[in-house]
């Protein structure tokens, strides 16, 4: 497989970008790429590392976008990440209209192989790696960690789905992708409507994997959200607090989802970033 052979793109306030990096080259599909933006560059040592899952349902979306509400925002939340002393890869993963899950966590798993066997490279510290999910990509986020025993210092949660059977046709009109009521997300994401196939859901959905012994999660959701019920975040808060687990729920009032209807979403952007620096700590 190839990497970019380019040098990093300067990007804001001595922010380095290294655009489209391939990461997994799964045969009968399109390379699978990465944007890996560096801090500026200091002699303090290997930084911590944000890798970032992007959001659009499982059926669109890309790497470039934190979230629409943020699309305009110059320096790019990556960006302002980077200036903050982070590494950040945020990378891309086969959609459901190209492959069935579990594709999208093996390209999760993938990206992850990567970043660690990169690390000395790229000037970061693989051991101290936070998972940063948004809709779609906090759902893959989440099973990575709490299925597939993924080990990361923590993971922020920004309004995932967390259990696909509830989740399916509860969701608003706004979340609809046809006039089938069972032409949904979910459905796309797993090959046949939720009802139709238990075992399978069950197995996509992070609530069933919760685990004592799992890393810190920040869980943030908007009491608003006509996509993902704000339930969804509550009843995997609870899980989590009965297993032991470190979770900090930051429950935003009123906003939807992609924090629609907020006047000012910086804030809870700036509540990640805090929990990201508290939990990677010094090396």
């Amino acid at each position: 497989m190839s990497d970019q052979t380019n040098g990093p793109t300067p990007a804001t306030d001595g922010v380095r970008l290294l655009d489209g990096l391939v990461y997994a080259e799964t045969l009968g599909f399109r390379p699978l790429r990465l944007d890996l933006y560096l801090p500026p560059a200091t002699d303090a040592g290997p930084v911590p590392l944000v890798v970032f899952v992007h959001g659009g349902g499982w059926v669109r979306g890309d790497r470039k976008v934190l979230t629409p509400t943020f699309v305009e925002w110059r320096p790019s939340p990556f960006e302002l990440l980077a200036a903050e002393g982070f590494a950040v890869a945020s990378v891309d993963y086969r959609l459901s209209g190209e492959a069935r899950f579990p594709a999208q966590l093996e390209d999760l798993s993938a990206a992850m192989e990567w970043l660690a066997g990169h690390a000395e490279q790229y000037g970061y510290d693989a051991d101290r790696t936070v998972l940063w999910g948004e809709s779609a990509g906090a759902h893959l986020a989440m099973l990575l960690v709490l299925r597939d025993d993924c080990r990361v210092r923590g993971l922020v949660d920004w309004y995932g789905p967390t259990d696909l059977g509830s989740v399916a046709g509860v969701a608003g009109a706004a979340a609809a992708l046809s006039s089938d009521p069972e032409d949904t997300r979910e459905a796309r994401l797993l090959g046949a409507p939720a009802s139709s196939v238990p075992a399978l859901v069950r197995d996509a959905s992070p609530i069933t994997h919760v685990r004592p012994g799992a890393p810190p999660f920040l869980v943030v959701h908007g009491t608003a959200d006509t996509y993902v019920p704000f339930e969804q975040s509550a009843t995997l808060v609870q899980a989590l607090t009965d297993a032991g687990v470190d979770v900090r729920f930051q429950v935003v009032e009123g906003a939807d989802h992609l924090w629609m209807g907020l006047d000012d979403p910086r804030p809870v952007f700036d509540s990640a970033i805090d929990f990201v620096r508290e939990i990677t700590g010094p090396r």
